[in-house]
């Protein structure tokens, strides 16, 4: 089973690039989903077809998805949206707006992610390509297993002993509505199961990698260096970056020279600061690249005689080893600069930050009794050396 994420600022061709992945990986005999976690829902017009919210057949070995997050919010978070429309109506809040504040921001990626799961689990695939939101809403869905993780680990045992003991009292003292069964811990934990073993899928390079599509732009370049240092703090594995719209040798009018100059610039800066990943390139053509047959002949094109399903890098976002009498644990976080990174021990947990994103990850048993001694940056990879006292 191969799971292919493609990512990318917005506009860049992220959608196009997937549907062709998937088109190709198809064609070469493999049974391929693709589908869309993006809201905007454009992966319908890439193929110029109607999607909807259960897999639609493209051709023979080809279906497509496009999730209706809104459906799947009824079945699972039906009771804890009665409970908090209770709660905001006591408040005086009502209609529309109270309604629109019991579905959290991000609950569609949640969908999303749970549904990446049930088609791993199903068999039915050899390869699912995921049209993933754009880059900030694709860091978020990506983070969502370990945070969510983290929570129930952490704080929901501690919540549902609380609200059993302060029940009682609070209902004597007022008539704020609480929560008066199990039903919505039961709903929040069965939410919360819908994810389980999403993080074991994404973050196994064996199954999943990420790939980058960017245009050979200066600010689309710098947000893909970004996200490739997220992906890797976040223990993804990014195996291609490719490179869309890249005006061809074959256009010479006078016009397009200095675009021509100007790109011939970024797209070194790509070979050098992707140098670990295979770098493919896709030429800016005439035309809307719609249908199964123009997304064909874009699939040829970026893959060439290569399988989309086959692994382009075999480097994995971190790793432990041993040095002498102490014990190493290296995570990949490429173009991270020194001053933007941060390390905190605490208890069994290590809290790695780099710019607005934050892991916490919980240490193996082999570091646990180990301390902290030093914490480097090297060549885009983050040393943590853990020793003896």
């Amino acid at each position: 089973m191969r799971v292919l994420l493609i990512t990318g600022k917005g506009g860049v061709g992220k959608t196009t690039v997937a549907a062709a992945t998937a088109v190709r990986a198809s064609d070469l005999g493999h049974r391929t989903l693709v589908m869309s976690t993006d809201p905007a829902h454009s992966l319908a017009d890439a193929f110029g077809l109607e999607f909807g919210d259960q897999p639609v057949a493209v051709n023979g070995r080809l279906a497509a998805q496009q999730i209706d997050s809104q459906r799947r919010l009824e079945d699972t978070w039906g009771a804890v949206r009665d409970h908090l429309t209770e709660l905001f109506d006591w408040s005086g809040l009502k209609g529309v707006e109270a309604e629109e504040l019991t579905v959290f921001p991000g609950m569609d990626e949640i969908f999303a992610l749970a549904t990446v799961r049930d088609h791993v689990r199903s068999g039915d695939y050899d390869t699912l390509v995921v049209d993933c939101a754009p880059t900030a809403e694709t860091l978020r869905l990506l983070s969502l297993p370990e945070v969510l993780s983290w929570y129930m680990e952490k704080i929901f045992p501690v919540g549902r002993r609380v609200a059993r003991v302060v029940r009682p009292v609070i209902n004597r003292v007022t008539a704020m509505p609480l929560i008066g069964d199990d039903r919505v811990f039961e709903a929040v934990a069965s939410f919360y199961e819908r994810l389980d073993g999403v993080r074991d899928i994404l973050s196994d390079p064996e199954i999943t990698s990420a790939r980058l599509v960017m245009n050979p732009e200066r600010m689309v370049i710098s947000e893909a260096r970004r996200t490739f240092t997220y992906l890797g703090l976040f223990g993804y594995a990014v195996d291609i970056a490719v490179v869309n719209r890249v005006l061809p040798e074959s256009v010479t009018d006078a016009y397009f020279k200095r675009w021509h100059e100007i790109q011939q610039e970024h797209l070194a800066t790509v070979e050098e600061g992707f140098a670990d990943v295979a770098v493919r390139r896709l030429r800016l053509f005439d035309e809307e690249m719609v249908g199964v047959d123009k997304l064909r002949l874009v699939g040829e094109e970026l893959y060439g005689d290569d399988d989309p399903t086959k692994h382009f890098s075999a480097g994995r976002p971190f790793r432990v080893e041993d040095d002498a009498d102490n014990v190493v644990l290296v995570i990949g976080i490429p173009f991270a600069a020194n001053g933007e990174v941060d390390v905190l021990r605490h208890a069994d947990e290590l809290f790695v930050t780099v710019g607005p994103y934050r892991r916490s990850l919980v240490l193996p048993d082999s570091l646990k009794r180990r301390e902290v001694r030093r914490a480097q940056l090297v060549n885009g990879e983050l040393r943590v050396t853990f020793g003896l006292d």
